[in-house]
């Protein structure tokens, strides 16, 4: 069976006070129904009707948000990639499964990646590539939380490995600026050495590039109540200031930890811009509260459901 070869594109646009969509996708990626958040956000999920990807597969992703529009993209369910390393004779090595998602962020415009869990099968290859080009005011926040073989099973990566590049470029009237470049391999010794995840199962990275220079006294307060939401967590966590944003940091044996403090920075970035609180996307499964002491989930009213369909088509 050939490789899939599939293609989603999705723009965003701000309609008064709510933002509207236009997209398509190819087999096997399918754009879901979108729901309008209270805060304004359209949310929207993808769903990978293959059920994970395998060697030979790509995956590209285009994400345009329209001046002033506010979107959140997420996923139906955790994606799965299969082992590849010695289960062909043809290509007894294995073959490289990627996706790649591209992002153009127009003036005032706020897009946030946030997919469920990765979970790599013993032996998979993956590699990641998200490219982002912000507008000067503009704003994005991307998540990702990967685990590294079918612990569960007593399953590691084995000869597996998984690569990651993020590289976000802000657009200025005098020209542009790296906000990030980070490419990550992890797989083999460096899954546990030391000096890699020292044996832990789960990695996890967050990236936010604001839509504003935060100053030096409240980028020092945000880190703090940052680092002060890893709480009753298990696993290493770190976070630290970029140029305009900051980068947190993952590594233990608990997706839910990644994810609970990432969804409690989540509430603080928004807060930090000015936005409405959070809500937990629809399509996520887990029937938890990730915010600690750190805000309370705003409840969605049934009269806010049923605009939803309307206000995202």
């Amino acid at each position: 069976m050939a490789p899939w070869q599939a293609e989603a594109w999705l723009r965003f646009e701000r309609r008064g006070d709510r933002t509207v969509h236009q997209g398509g996708a190819t087999a096997p990626l399918k754009l879901q129904r979108a729901f309008q958040q209270s805060g304004g956000h359209c949310e929207l999920p993808l769903l990978h009707t293959a059920g994970g990807l395998v060697g030979g597969d790509q995956l590209e992703l285009q994400l345009d948000a329209g001046p002033g529009s506010r979107a959140l993209i997420t996923t139906v369910a955790a994606q799965k990639a299969y082992g590849s390393v010695a289960r062909s004779r043809l290509h007894p090595n294995g073959q490289w499964a990627r996706q790649r998602v591209a992002m153009e962020l127009a003036a005032g415009s706020t897009l946030e990646w946030m997919p469920q869990e990765l979970v790599l099968y013993d032996g998979a290859l993956l590699e990641q590539q998200l490219s982002v080009r912000l507008a000067a005011d503009a704003a994005v926040l991307t998540a990702d939380v990967v685990r590294f073989g079918r612990t569960a099973a007593g399953e590691g990566l084995g000869q597996g490995c998984w690569r990651s590049s993020v590289e976000i470029c802000r657009q200025l009237p005098g020209g542009s600026r790296w906000e990030l470049v980070d490419r990550l391999e992890l797989g083999g010794e460096a899954l546990s050495s030391p000096h890699g995840l020292g044996g832990d199962a789960v990695f996890g990275s967050l990236v936010w590039a604001a839509p504003q220079p935060v100053d030096a006294g409240a980028m020092a307060e945000l880190l703090a109540g940052c680092r002060a939401d890893r709480a009753g967590l298990t696993g290493t966590m770190a976070c630290g200031a970029l140029s305009q944003g900051l980068i947190a940091r993952y590594s233990g044996s608990s997706t839910q930890a990644a994810r609970f403090w990432f969804c409690r920075i989540w509430a603080r970035l928004r807060a930090q811009g000015g936005l409405a609180a959070p809500e937990l996307p629809r399509v996520w499964p887990f029937q938890e509260q990730p915010w600690g002491g750190t805000m309370v989930q705003p409840e969605r009213s049934k009269a806010s459901a049923a605009a939803t369909v309307m206000a995202c088509t």
